[in-house]
């Protein structure tokens, strides 16, 4: 089966449609599928809802999604450095549901491995509770948590191979991996393609078995917060 594509909108051709529900991977700045979402955002689709960490910031990966009101919906755990999503959620323009990191990752890789619930102490007694079912495990109360089904993953990654194997750079594997998985079509936008073998097996993080398409492309390296100090006089 032929994975790699020549470009984004290529590897998107076909997956994109209104409504449809979007696993992003990414953290913070670090790991987003910049290529792919540029393409979703001239592609026009709409009502989109997008299970990602966060949103990038105002005018870079998903930022730039809710700056041309394609996403109805965020399922995230982080909403800070993004003033546009900040607004759009204080004036009711944006739902969001709020999910604790470990819990999002977490229904990401259940949805992955064909698991549609499983109960977790992470806020138990808080608002994430409302609304779910509660129950106790020797003693104690436990929540409910749906793994997530997307109807289509978009990730990055630092290497892969022709047949869709993948090898993540440092924090861009927290949330990518898990991303990958959920979807029923995931698409990989990485920095280098290696011929197959090239990959040591132990290095590989998410199989191809995951991955249906595969697009090479160049990326912005950018800093969330530059901190710096004034250099000391000699």
């Amino acid at each position: 089966m032929k994975k790699v594509y020549g470009s984004a909108s290529e590897a998107l051709d076909g997956l994109l449609s209104d409504g449809m529900l979007i696993a992003a991977g990414g953290f913070g700045l670090c790991g987003i599928p910049e290529l792919l979402i540029d393409a979703i955002v001239e592609s026009g689709v709409k009502d989109l809802t997008v299970a990602s960490n966060n949103a990038g910031v105002d005018d870079f990966g998903l930022g730039k999604l809710l700056a041309t009101r394609q996403i109805k919906k965020m399922m995230s755990s982080y909403v800070g450095e993004n003033a546009e999503f900040m607004r759009q959620y204080l004036s009711g323009e944006l739902e969001l549901e709020f999910n604790p990191q470990g819990t999002l990752a977490e229904r990401m890789r259940a949805g992955g491995c064909g698991i549609p619930g499983f109960y977790t102490k992470t806020g138990v007694g808080t608002m994430i509770a409302e609304g779910k079912e509660v129950k106790q495990f020797d003693g104690e109360d436990f929540i409910l948590e749906r793994g997530i089904f997307a109807d289509l993953s978009i990730v990055k990654a630092w290497k892969a191979d022709d047949t869709g194997n993948l090898v993540f750079r440092k924090t861009a594997r927290n949330f990518n991996p898990p991303a990958a998985m959920c979807g029923k079509v995931c698409v990989a936008e990485v920095e280098e393609i290696v011929p197959r073998g090239a990959l040591d097996p132990d290095a590989i993080h998410l199989p191809g078995i995951y991955v249906h398409r595969i697009v090479q492309g160049d990326h912005e390296k950018r800093i969330e917060q530059r901190t710096t100090r004034k250099r000391e006089e000699a």
